[in-house]
Parts: C-alpha cells; structure tokens; sequence
C-alpha cells in the first residue's frame, strides 16, 4: 500500500503531456516539427543512453549548453531517469563552475561543444570526481552523446520512483560568504511550481510558445506546462531582437517569457515598429523588476498581453503574480508591485522577530508551502538562518497596499539585478579588492534604463596608486564573467560607514538612486 498515496511529479506529467498530445506538433527545430510520439521517442533514446553508461536515480549530472532542442530531450530523459541535475550558468567563468561541480559531486558533464567544448576540457582537469563527458556532438575529450541515443529504439517511458522530498536537483545561487549555495530542490517543490503555473498564469487557447530565455534557468519552467495545454514550442538559440521578430511572424507564436532588459532592448530595436507582432496574446516576465514607465509603454504599444511573476529559486517562479488585467496603465505604483501571493502558498511580511509588520509597513516577504526548497546542499546554518521561525526568508522586503499588491522597496542582501541576472557583490567585490592599487570597495546596483540595474564599483585606492576602470573591470569579467563585470567604477576617498564601522551601502546607494521611493529598478 505504499504506492497508494504516491504524488505526481515532473516526469509523470511529462509523460503524460507526450501521450495526449501524439500527433500534435511539440517541438520546432528550424523547419522540422517533431510531434509528441517523435519527442516522446528521443527522450527514450537518451533516457536508454544514460542508462548504458550507469547514470541512473539519483546520479549527479550538470549541463552547461546553449539553446538547442537537445537540451530539452536531455531534460526529458534526466526527469525519467531522476537524475540530481545541477545546472551550469552559460555567462559563468570557468572557477564558478568548477566551485558549483565539485561541490554538488557532480558525475557527469552534458555539454554543448560548439560553445563549450573548450571549458569541458578544462572543467575535466579542475572536477576530479568527473566520470562523463557527454557533448551534443563530435568532440575529442567526451562522448557523443547524439550518436549514443541514436543507437537505441525507443521504449515506453516509466518515470523512476522518487519521493516527495528528495532532491531533484541543486540551483547555486550566491550568497554574502562569497561562496554560492545550492539550494535543494524537491520533487515535491517543482511539482507544486507546474501546479501554480497550471491554475493561476494566463495562457492562450492556442499556445505557441517562444523560449528565448537560457533553458539552464527560467527558460526550462515553460516547457511541461506547454505540453500539457497541448502547446508547441519553438527554441532560439539565444536573444536577438530582429530574430524574435521573425520568429513571431514565422510562426505566429502566442506567448513567450522575456526579463524586462529584454522587453526595453525589443521597443528600442528599429524594427519594432514594423514587426508583425499581433498573435502574442500572452508576454510573461520576470526575474527582475520593472520599470513602471517602460511596462505602460509596453503595453500602450502591444496591448494587455502581459503577466508577471515574482519567485526566487528557493520558492521558484511563483510566489506572486500580477495578472493581465490588473496592469493598471493609469496607476504606475500599481505596474510597480509584483502583484498578489497566489493561493497555493502562505505569505507573510515579518519584522527581524519574525511578526508580520502593520498593514502599509515594510516587512521581508516570508513565504510556508510545499514550493519551499528542502534547504542548502551541506549548509545546515544558513539553511536554518532562512528557515527562520518556521518561514522561508526571501530576503526581499516589501509594503503591501490595502487590496494587497506587494511592493518590493529593497533587499536585505545586496543582490543586484541586473538584464535579469542575479549577482552577488561579495563575488565581485572579492575580485576587486585582489589588485594592489584598491584600499577598499564596495559594489552596488544603480539604476539603468537599459539593464535594470547595472552594477557599479565604488573604489578607494591605496596612498600614491592608479589603476584604470577598465583594468578593474577586466578582472572581473576574467574571474566571475561578462554579467558580473561593472558597468562603471567610481574612485572616492572614503566609503560611508554605519555606526558599527561597517560599510554603509543604503547610505552608498542613495548617493545614486536620490528620492526614488525603491531601491529596485
């Protein structure tokens, strides 16, 4: 009787999504259409590949690849075999990867060897518990992982057996040690996000749906439940504003996930204007806040089409949401908010002692439910630091007005956003700080018209040294990547401090946000 309250979690309704919709078209690779038995079979092929080399329930494998359809048969055949996936950010430098593989005990490498054959190899020297190297094609150090699924003939799927809270997979996410963690994410938590996205996101009847976000990240959360409507997906290889365009009009896509940089960079194309763009009838954004007077502009030009959702990977994807119609065009601090918990979790805005703050008040966004992660991979403290209470700490604050539309005034952790990507200033302020000429800095977010916020590094040099902005921003693209690298560097001869000595970054960011009544942009 132990099956008999047994729960459905991501590879049952995949499954399932695959066996309703057989003959209907699935996925869009440039010309060719695969339908739902022709996926349903490449996802068995690569299933049966994994299998062949060992990899089974519960075997860690990371992927680090650009856009491509295989991305997503490999998706599938992880969630088959239950996998513990961990995925690796393609903007990443190549020590975050290894920092990420070797503490997850990641096994197997999947990788795109156009893009990334170069730090496979690397990553082969610097991961010493790495047994796979699996490329999307021909590649001198690892296994071609395409001709391997093709060898087999496609098998019934059968989803593995899994609990509701065993870990399905570990999403690093920084944090102000400097090191990131990994937070566990359960069957049980995923299952819940498809739940939400299910019963409370807006999606057309007819659902065409555009990925051009990374699928290592939001990207990938789209796809189960366009198969379950009976949807079809199309896949760029990465964000273009002229290719959107086209793909649009090609074929005539009605829903799509942009981050606000995204929406900005797309009004400000020179070919917006012309840009047949009338079968969307559901643009859904997130990731990173967004600027209230571009949204109305938005939608002034492309009509209420839009959905927003707030999450974090600790409670992914839907903690709250901002329907079509409450996109109020003539209320700015309403497209300011990140809308109303949905129904299928508890929040709550908490004071530091854990009491929800007085109606108007702000108060860190606190959130109990089964979309809550399991806690960070081997980090009992901070794990319970966010447990806190009995409520996951968020660590974004909040007013929520009187019909109950949260607003997020700031962070309690200096996280910047910035084009949509979470970064950590520790990171960057650890690079920084490694060059002789710096006596101290501090990085903040500022606000751009274009990014959202664009990290800035504000540096006190050391008596008699000089050092150029670019030579620092370098450093820091070389060490952590192109998005953690500053926009701007800012030399001063002091940096506030609070009573306690520390350094004062809400004092730092008023210098440059002024009266602005939040400090998200």
């Amino acid at each position: 009787m132990t099956d008999l309250h047994r729960g459905v979690y991501l590879a049952d309704l995949l499954i399932a999504a695959l066996d309703a919709n057989l003959n209907k078209p699935a996925v869009h690779i440039g010309d060719e259409v695969l339908t739902g038995a022709q996926m349903r079979d490449e996802i068995s092929k690569y299933a049966q590949a994994l299998g062949e080399l060992g990899i089974t329930k519960g075997s860690p494998l990371s992927v680090l690849s650009a856009n491509r359809p295989e991305v997503i048969f490999n998706m599938g055949a992880t969630m088959i075999t239950g996998c513990r996936t961990t995925p690796l950010h393609p903007l990443g430098s190549l020590d975050d990867h290894a920092y990420v593989m070797n503490d997850a005990g990641i096994e197997t490498l999947v990788y795109d060897p156009a893009v990334f054959g170069g730090r496979a190899a690397e990553l082969k020297e610097k991961v010493p518990g790495l047994k796979n190297l699996l490329a999307f094609g021909d590649d001198e150090i690892g296994t071609n992982y395409l001709a391997l699924a093709a060898k087999h003939t496609p098998q019934k799927l059968v989803a593995a057996e899994v609990q509701p809270t065993d870990v399905s997979g570990l999403i690093y996410t920084g944090g102000t040690t400097g090191k990131p963690k990994g937070v566990m994410s359960s069957y049980r938590s995923s299952a819940t996000m498809t739940q939400i996205q299910m019963a409370e996101w807006e999606w057309p009847v007819d659902l065409r749906f555009l990925i051009m976000t990374p699928l290592s990240h939001a990207g990938a959360a789209f796809i189960i439940p366009t198969l379950l409507r009976g949807g079809s997906i199309v896949v760029s290889a990465g964000f273009d504003p002229a290719k959107l365009f086209q793909l649009i009009e090609k074929y005539k896509i009605t829903a799509t996930m942009l981050v606000p940089t995204m929406l900005y960079m797309l009004m400000d194309h020179p070919g917006f204007a012309d840009a047949d763009l009338s079968s969307l009838q559901t643009v859904y954004y997130g990731a990173a806040a967004a600027s209230p007077t571009r949204l109305k502009e938005a939608i002034d030009k492309l009509g209420p089409i839009f959905f927003q959702f707030f999450g974090q990977s600790e409670c992914p994807m839907s903690i709250s949401v901002l329907r079509k119609a409450e996109h109020d065009v003539t209320d700015l601090d309403r497209l300011a908010t990140c809308g109303r918990p949905v129904p299928w979790v508890h929040v709550k805005l908490l004071d530091d002692d854990n009491n929800e703050v007085a109606p108007g008040e702000p108060g860190e966004i606190c959130v109990q439910g089964p979309l809550v992660m399991e806690g960070y991979w081997n980090k009992p403290e901070e794990t319970e630091a966010a447990f806190a209470g009995g409520w996951l700490h968020t660590g974004d604050v909040a007013r929520a007005d009187k019909d109950g539309f949260m607003t997020i005034v700031d962070r309690k952790k200096d996280m910047i956003v910035s084009g949509g990507f979470n970064l950590y200033p520790r990171e960057i302020e650890d690079v920084i700080s490694s060059h002789p000429a710096v006596g101290a800095v501090a990085v903040i977010g500022v606000p751009d018209a274009r990014w959202g916020e664009a990290v800035k590094a504000v540096v006190v040099l050391r008596p008699d040294q000089k050092v150029d902005p670019e030579e620092l921003m370098a450093m820091v693209k070389d060490k952590k990547g192109s998005a953690h690298a500053p926009k701007s560097v800012d030399f001063v001869d002091a940096i506030p401090v609070s009573a306690l000595g520390k350094p004062d970054k809400k004092a730092l960011r008023a210098q440059y946000w002024g009266d602005a009544a939040r400090q998200v942009n």
